[in-house]
């Protein structure tokens, strides 16, 4: 029986191999290795490149230099699990109904009840990872994750091969890798610095195949922690320039995570792979310029988003505008920069189409490729306009917004009836409130 059913199968067998002959498997130069460096809480205006003359960034001023640098990309949320839903799912997270960050805040005194958020990201939502997967890409992700506590809720049940989720602050002795006992930080070891040692481990035993790998690092969230070093160089940074934001243990964070940029572009040269890697460096949502708690004793400014205006937890442009910086030799040109608006979850799409994959066939994608702005960076997306939904209070009142070419729509839903309406060519600071000007 076992014969039969050999000599059965081997004419298919052959069959295939002569197609594979015909149609041969996409080759690795069509490819590339996508790195996605998600920074936690970067604002704006928090890097030199985009305007920040306090803190030294020189790794990522350069990876602008080298690639092409967005100045109207948004977060998907205003907050951290919404953006990380959105990028995961390719859609706008209200679809999943994690509009808040997990758990979120339930704030019974105030003047309407918020919903609570869905407190997982869904195991039949078919993530980026694992549409990467189906396309023959090892997926690795390294870092904060917030979609969702339970073990079955982790990376490694949604498409990432190589999973280290780490839970704690920033410096030594205070995190850990959530259930690996294997992986650890070297004594004294700063959180971004581990965070970059487990990727460029992943960087190493890879870079023979093509790679999808998300580094996540908790930096540069609060509660404020660098080292001394850094801080104290911050500090006397301050005094000679009457500055008072950002925070000079924030701003040593932000080069905490410079630093950490470098690294990694280093490795990709040293790995021989950084013309086969698209690097993308952006942020999960706009900078904080205030604790939310209000303790007095952790009660500090951290960091201005000025010109704009807000912070994270609200839907103006400090709250959901961040940078987004894209290097891929052979898709953006060098010293770039691109206008047109865009938001978190374009880069499924992207990362699909730049994988040759296919997208989910019953999954709502909302998110649109970004090569063709790669490509050409003053053309513009077929997409009517850019939507928020954030029904919760932190920072700011429950609303959802709307971004349409130049205008862009604040509806606050605590049943005040407040609108708010800017033309953000004219008063990117969102100043002026038009509408009254404009109803009827």
């Amino acid at each position: 029986m076992e014969i039969a059913v050999l000599n059965r199968v081997s004419p298919f067998l052959i069959a295939i191999a002569m197609i594979s002959c015909w149609f041969p498997i996409q080759s690795r130069a069509d490819q590339p290795n996508i790195l996605l460096i998600f920074i936690d809480d970067l604002g704006w205006k928090d890097i030199g490149c985009y305007g920040n003359d306090f803190v030294e960034t020189p790794r990522i001023d350069q990876l602008a230099a080298e690639g092409m640098r967005f100045t109207n990309f948004y977060a998907s949320g205003a907050v951290c699990s919404p953006t990380r839903c959105a990028l995961q799912s390719g859609q706008n997270q209200a679809r999943i109904g994690i509009t808040a960050h997990i758990p979120g805040h339930w704030r019974p005194f105030e003047r309407v009840i918020t919903p609570q958020t869905t407190m997982a990201l869904p195991l039949d939502t078919v993530t980026v990872a694992e549409t990467l997967k189906a396309s023959g890409y090892t997926t690795g992700y390294v870092g904060k994750w917030h979609l969702g506590n339970g073990p079955e809720f982790q990376p490694d049940r949604q498409g990432y091969d190589f999973s280290a989720v780490i839970g704690g602050p920033h410096l030594p002795g205070r995190y850990r890798v959530q259930g690996r006992s294997d992986l650890k930080p070297k004594p004294n070891q700063y959180r971004t610095d581990f965070e970059a040692d487990l990727c460029i481990d992943f960087m190493r035993q890879n870079k023979d195949k093509p790679f999808f790998l998300m580094l996540s690092p908790f930096a540069v969230h609060i509660p404020l922690g660098a080292m001394s070093e850094k801080v104290r160089k911050y500090e006397a940074k301050a005094k000679q320039t009457g500055q008072k934001l950002p925070h000079p243990v924030y701003s040593a964070m932000t080069e905490h995570c410079d630093d950490m940029v470098g690294r990694l572009v280093d490795s990709l040269e040293q790995l021989d792979i950084a013309d086969d890697t698209m690097v993308v460096f952006t942020s999960d949502n706009g900078g904080l310029y205030k604790r939310y708690d209000y303790r007095e004793s952790a009660d500090d400014l951290v960091s201005s988003q000025a010109p704009l205006k807000g912070e994270k937890g609200s839907l103006h442009e400090g709250g959901i505008r961040v940078p987004l910086i894209i290097r891929h030799p052979n898709a953006a040109k060098a010293s770039t920069v691109c206008d047109e608006p865009t938001i978190s979850h374009d880069f499924y799409p992207t990362f699909v189409e730049m994988a040759g994959g296919e997208l989910p066939v019953n999954q709502t994608i909302d998110g649109h490729s970004l090569l063709p702005l790669m490509n050409e960076p003053t053309q513009t997306l077929d997409r009517d306009a850019l939507h928020w939904h954030y029904p919760h209070y932190h920072h700011d009142r429950p609303a959802s917004a709307i971004r349409e070419r130049d205008w862009k729509l604040i509806e606050y839903l605590d049943g005040t009836g407040d609108v708010e309406l800017y033309n953000l060519a004219n008063d990117l600071g969102e100043t002026k409130n038009l509408a009254s000007e404009k109803q009827g």
